[in-house]
């Protein structure tokens, strides 16, 4: 009787270790499969995290790229990332790692978004600025080529106009005489008896043209080159003439004759030049044969 209790007790005993034996294997089988489980889900979490780093990284790549303004603080943050991207990618993946880590993420994108924001901003302004300049220049150059038109117009206007205001000299002709003493001047062309010329020549009216004293310059040239009257010498600039007489005239925009002699003696046969110069321009020639 005894030994049925005792063999009972035994039994009983043994279910129960079995009992416990299921139970922990159970429970280890478990939480073999929920640390897997766990490792896992932060392996993934870690993965997950790192290509985030890399895709705010690769935007803040673009940005600079842009050459924004924001530069240097573009490159500030990503300088943070790229040291958060190296740490994540060393880490073993515990949790209160990833925690940590995803917390100065979250930080670093919202300083990203913040600064993304305010860079798309200045360039939409830049472009806008860019725009007004793009439009101001184009104002300008149009300007500019209406005033380059406007120049050229007026030169043209006032070389037309200075051109209209000289004045023309015609009907220069020369006359040679002997002098009686009398004071009556008989024409002839024999060189041994002249000893007068007389030169004439008329002023066109021209309204345009500036009113007043005019003044000439006579050269008188005989057949031997020599310039005959005063022999006087002026200057305009760079060239110097050599003039028989200086005749003025008070022009008033009207045509006008002009008429001088000049008085001499021992005249060489042969052919005259006569010219007549406005300053150091010649406005006027011709010629004449003494016999």
């Amino acid at each position: 009787m005894e030994n049925q209790k005792s063999n009972s007790s035994l039994k009983a005993i043994i279910v129960v270790l079995s009992i416990l034996l299921v139970g922990s294997l159970a429970y280890m089988y478990k939480m073999s499969t929920d640390s897997e489980t766990t490792e896992k889900t932060l392996m993934s979490e870690k993965e997950k995290l790192i290509n985030d780093l890399e895709a705010t990284k690769a935007s803040y790549d673009a940005a600079i790229a842009d050459n924004s303004t924001l530069k240097g603080d573009l490159e500030t943050e990503r300088a943070k990332i790229e040291e958060l991207l190296a740490e994540v990618k060393k880490s073993k993946g515990d949790a209160a790692s990833l925690t940590r880590y995803k917390n100065d993420y979250f930080k670093l994108k919202r300083e990203q978004d913040q600064l993304l924001a305010e860079n798309k901003q200045l360039k939409e302004q830049n472009m806008t600025l860019t725009t007004q300049r793009d439009s101001t220049v184009n104002v300008l150059g149009e300007a500019k080529r209406y005033n380059d038109t406007l120049v050229n117009q007026n030169e043209k206007l006032s070389k037309t106009v200075a051109k209209a205001a000289k004045l023309t000299i015609l009907n220069l002709k020369t006359q040679s005489f002997k002098e009686r003493s009398s004071g009556k001047l008989v024409e002839t062309e024999k060189a041994r008896r002249v000893d007068v010329l007389k030169i004439s020549f008329t002023i066109a009216g021209n309204e345009v043209a500036q009113s007043g004293n005019k003044t000439y310059y006579v050269q008188i040239i005989d057949s031997k080159n020599n310039v005959i009257g005063e022999k006087a010498t002026e200057a305009f600039g760079d060239q110097s003439l050599t003039y028989s007489f200086i005749t003025n005239a008070i022009y008033e925009n009207k045509t006008m004759n002009v008429s001088e002699t000049v008085s001499g003696k021992d005249f060489a046969k042969g052919l005259y030049h006569v010219n007549i110069f406005d300053k150091g321009q010649l406005v006027a020639d011709t010629t004449f044969t003494l016999k």
